[in-house]
């Protein structure tokens, strides 16, 4: 039977950077990594308009960087230069500068399609191995780690087991690992839209009553959507054609980038908080969505994953524990967790304060976002959390 060192179950952005995180020091200890992955990746990049994209933070350019694969992904990555926060309908307005910061860009947003064909072309194919298209029907616990039973019938076995297959891991459940789960009643409607003017690397975050909604500068003078309505509500959209859908957006976002001329394919997801409630066990780690899945709006969730797989990276390396032994795998934890508790705490609270209807709690979050603005301070914390900086140093 195959035996490997490390299996990543998911070989997508959060398994794959693991991989490359783990690759240069596997190849000096000698480590098999293998990722089991159901889709295989494609050949090359293929643009298209409706291409899926991801809000990098700042935090989470710098990890590429040390990574060395900024400057590949960069060729297609657009910079947030600013972020306009307001409420609809009251007249405060908050304004986050890269310039302000002292940084090139507050973020940016990168195509999942092109990330993915970066990470999966830093590879080292002598380290690293795909198992795809493939995907883990069975995971049985063994003294000295686990064996994984693949959907054709094949078995693996290996030292450490990585769950990074998504928030919607059938695995968790196998291994009787609770997660808790708290629906926010809303679902995300998201799609790429071209407005009339050019966007200029600024980022809009608009909070109505009916719920929050985000535009963000995508390449070739499009925006990403995120727009987030009761789930009721986010269906009808869905269902509109893309003449009466582009009317209706217009009136929620208004005309700062001018008139919205086109939509792309619509994708409508469910939202709720969903935290694995144990995220390592001996041989074990819970990565990902599969470990945390947050509120797309506060744009925190891939950065915290990004986070957490360099740090399981950097503590794996620096122990010359064998591989999956609980102490490390625990050392991993504690040394994330205040980060984890302060992301996810900062990413309800910004999806609660800016989804309600109510007076008091709308005037209140009147008042924070011109506090905001007016209190540098408040204003650069809150940019530390946006730019994914919050409890660490930029470097």
């Amino acid at each position: 039977m195959l035996r490997v060192d490390v299996a990543i179950i998911g070989g997508g952005l959060v398994g794959a950077s693991l991989a490359v995180a783990l690759q240069a020091e596997a190849k000096q200890r000698g480590w098999s990594i293998c990722l089991i992955e159901p889709f295989t990746p494609g050949v090359g990049y293929q643009p298209s308009y409706d291409a899926r994209s991801t809000a990098l933070s700042f935090g989470s350019q710098q990890i590429y960087q040390r990574l060395g694969l900024w400057s590949h992904i960069s060729q297609r990555a657009e910079p947030i230069k600013q972020i306009h926060i307001s409420d609809r309908g009251r007249f405060a307005a908050a304004r986050l500068s890269a310039d302000e910061e002292g940084v090139p860009a507050l973020g940016y947003v990168v195509e999942n399609a092109w990330l993915g064909e970066c990470l999966w072309q830093a590879l080292d194919p002598h380290v690293v191995s795909w198992c795809s298209p493939a995907q883990v029907t069975r995971i049985h616990a063994l003294a000295d780690g686990y064996r994984l039973t693949l959907d054709d019938g094949s078995e693996l076995e290996c030292n450490l087991a990585v769950m990074a297959e998504g928030g919607r891991s059938g695995l968790r459940e196998q291994l009787g690992i609770d997660v808790s789960t708290t629906p926010y009643g809303q679902s995300a409607l998201i799609a790429n839209v071209s407005p009339q003017e050019a966007h200029n690397g600024l980022a809009f975050e608009r909070f109505t009553e009916e719920g929050p909604m985000a535009l963000l500068p995508l390449a070739d003078k499009r925006c990403a959507l995120v727009w987030t309505r009761a789930t009721q509500e986010a269906e009808r959209l869905m269902a509109l054609d893309d003449v009466a859908f582009l009317v209706e957006l217009q009136q929620a976002f208004g005309y700062r980038l001018g008139s919205l001329r086109q939509v792309g394919t619509r994708y409508l997801y469910p939202l709720a908080l969903t935290t694995a409630k144990e995220q390592v066990r001996k041989h074990l780690v819970v990565l990902g969505n599969a470990a945390h899945s947050l509120h797309p709006i506060a744009g925190q969730g891939y950065n915290l994953s990004l986070r957490d797989t360099l740090m399981l990276a950097e503590t794996l390396v620096e122990s010359a524990a064998p591989l999956g032994e609980l102490a490390t795998l625990q050392r991993y934890l504690s040394r994330q967790q205040s980060d984890q508790q302060l992301t996810v705490g900062f990413s309800d609270q910004v999806t609660r304060l800016f989804s309600t209807g109510q007076p008091l709690l709308a005037t209140g979050r009147n008042l924070g976002l011109l506090g905001l603005d007016l209190l540098p301070p408040a204003k650069r914390w809150f940019a530390r959390q946006a730019m994914g900086l919050g409890i660490r140093s930029e470097s």
